[in-house]
């Protein structure tokens, strides 16, 4: 039976919704009625069977995710939800780092418990960010380029109906 899903998403240069639209579509092809939206226009949760949030990682801080499930954490409770993150954590070569941020992904919407939690490579591209922004990307000579596994994102999104019971 189909389920109807919302993906709510944040983003700031647009890879995240990037990210969320190819959830959406891997939803759709297996028959569900999906819904991606910024989470900002986001009013009501009523009608949704499952939620599926995503947000960037900036400066280990998952942006929005929280304020949205403060906004709707009532309507939240009863629902199934998973979290999707896009950062450079998956390709740092930090010890720990993926760890790290999976659990901030994770507690960014307390008390609700995510039945999935994702992590996904990033995309930085410096002529999309301020002055500031490319220093800071020079300073730490941060990796540069579309990191996104498609692979990886579309088998999670299979994976999701069943982790979320729809």
């Amino acid at each position: 039976m189909a389920a109807r899903i919302l993906i709510a998403y944040a983003t700031r240069k647009g890879s995240t919704a990037e990210v969320a639209g190819a959830v959406g579509k891997e939803l759709q092809s297996a028959g569900h009625d999906v819904v991606v939206s910024d989470m900002k226009t986001v009013t009501s949760l009523e009608g949704f069977d499952g939620v599926v949030l995503g947000a960037p990682v900036y400066m280990h801080k998952v942006i929005e995710m929280g304020k949205f499930a403060k906004r709707f954490r009532e309507e939240l409770g009863p629902k199934p939800v998973a979290v999707f993150a896009v950062g450079m954590a998956p390709v740092s070569k930090k010890p720990g780092e993926v760890e790290g941020e999976t659990k901030i992904l994770s507690a960014s919407i307390t008390p609700k418990n995510p039945v999935s939690v994702a992590l996904f490579a990033g995309k930085v591209d410096p002529a999309q960010f301020n002055f500031l922004m490319r220093r800071m990307v020079e300073a730490e000579k941060s990796m540069v380029g579309d990191f996104r596994d498609w692979d990886a994102i579309a088998a999670w999104a299979k994976d999701l109906p069943e982790k979320m019971g729809l």
